[in-house]
């Protein structure tokens, strides 16, 4: 008796119907074919494959994430049918996309301690900062461009502020020094080591180590928050302003005048957190988005400096970000592997929408992608970044490539993630196809 025949018969067949939103290479034949209704994602990956090369022999294997009626499929057909209570007997349409995997591990960037900062908002270059005090630019992966030095103590936060302009960056870090300090340099030019940039303006006014920095959208203020509860507002220009502007400093050495720094003031400050301000963000014009270790996210009025919403979590936060639908989508982590999502144009805030829980330990940082309403990346302690679709409880993806914990996360260009952690490396993942 022929057994595998008998296999081969017994496994139940469903109809089903593959569709893409893919460029016409990605394209297979919209006939419905019959299909083993016990494969999982890597089985019907490899149906499309095979689809694909019959029409190019030259087709080189792509991995894909497959949708029905707009859910990721993470468990057999047949599982997912019985779980959504879709019967089997009609023709399943099942969407197929890249999977949101990285292609490729670029080279690690060393660093001389731990990387507890990183910013990729820009195309051209990636921000870090590090333990050591230092800023660097790095223009791809090992390539460093320029450090910037003058902080006293370890960098928490780092951010771009201006880059539209490459000639004329401005960036913002923030430090265990209790200070922030604001750089401005050339990223176009040309330079075959590593440029020295000392800061042009140090803001001075939290009593505490500063956690986070933010900048508001136009550019010309940025907030931060810290470890003496407060969040503070900061003018990031150049010239002489009413209350700004304490003190022009020039420094000797050599007898050599360096250049002058002017020393900065908060224009003001929000008071209402009872303890560390881990992560503020500004990227709406007039609110500003907080997370603290006193288990609350608040979001306040930059006019009158008010809080008009505040979330109770339960756990300390390390970490915010704002996006998804609308940009309206509240992401944050902290003291558990949960990473949480609330959707504050809802009633009853207070009770996230989506829950992830596939970490082992503390979430340090989670980012929406900004092409995406459905994507984020969270970082955690457990040495993993994860990547994330609302469509699915799963990971879409999990990035191994540090060796310790993961301090700090970001995307970068549209398809790559960059994170910095406890090994002193910056890494690039890229070749990411989100849709």
């Amino acid at each position: 008796m022929d057994r595998d025949g008998d296999e081969e018969e017994n496994t139940t067949r469903v109809q089903a119907r593959f569709v893409t939103k893919l460029d016409p290479p990605f394209k297979v034949p919209p006939t419905s074919i019959a299909i083993p209704s016990n494969l999982t994602r890597l089985g019907l990956s490899t149906i499309i494959n095979n689809l694909l090369q019959s029409g190019n022999p030259e087709w080189s294997h792509e991995p894909f994430d497959f949708l029905i009626d707009g859910e990721f499929v993470r468990m057999s057909l047949e599982q997912f049918l019985l779980a959504k209570g879709i019967s089997a007997e009609r023709t399943l349409e099942i969407e197929y996309i890249k999977a949101v995997v990285p292609r490729k591990e670029e080279e690690p960037s060393s660093h001389d301690d731990w990387v507890s900062a990183v910013d990729g908002s820009s195309p051209g270059f990636i921000l870090t900062g590090c333990y050591d005090g230092l800023a660097r630019v790095w223009k791809s992966a090992g390539v460093c461009t320029h450090i910037l030095e003058g902080h006293t103590g370890a960098i928490t936060s780092a951010r771009i502020i201006n880059s539209e302009d490459e000639e004329s960056v401005t960036v913002a870090t923030a430090s265990k020094d209790q200070t922030l300090r604001l750089w401005k340099f050339n990223a176009e030019e040309p330079t075959n080591s590593h440029l020295k940039i000392r800061p042009f303006k140090i803001l001075r006014g939290h009593k505490a180590s500063v956690q986070s920095v933010s900048s508001q959208t136009s550019g010309d203020m940025i907030c931060s928050g810290g470890w003496d509860s407060t969040i503070n507002l900061w003018q990031t220009n150049e010239i002489n302003t009413e209350g700004d502007l304490v003190s022009i400093k020039k420094k000797k050495k050599n007898d050599q005048a360096e250049e002058s720094q002017l020393l900065g003031e908060a224009v003001s400050t929000l008071v209402g957190h009872t303890q560390c301000v881990s992560s503020v963000n500004w990227s709406q014009r007039d609110t500003i988005f907080s997370a603290s270790w006193d288990h609350s996210i608040r979001r306040w009025d930059v006019e009158t400096g008010k809080d008009l919403l505040n979330i109770y979590c339960g756990k300390s936060l390390n970490c915010l970000d704002i996006g998804g639908e609308g940009s309206m989508m509240i992401a944050a982590g902290g003291s558990d592997p949960i990473l949480r999502i609330w959707d504050p144009r809802k009633p009853g805030t207070s009770a996230p929408v989506f829950q992830f829980s596939s970490h082992t330990s503390w979430i340090s940082a989670c980012k929406w992608h900004n092409k995406s309403w459905f994507n984020v990346l969270s970082s955690s302690y457990d040495g993993k970044i994860m990547l994330w679709d609302l469509r699915t409880a799963w990971p879409l993806s999990v990035i191994n490539s540090h060796q310790d914990k993961v301090l700090c996360a970001d995307w970068w260009k549209g398809d790559a993630v960059v994170s910095g952690g406890v090994d002193s490396k910056l890494r690039i993942s890229s070749g990411i196809s989100v849709q």
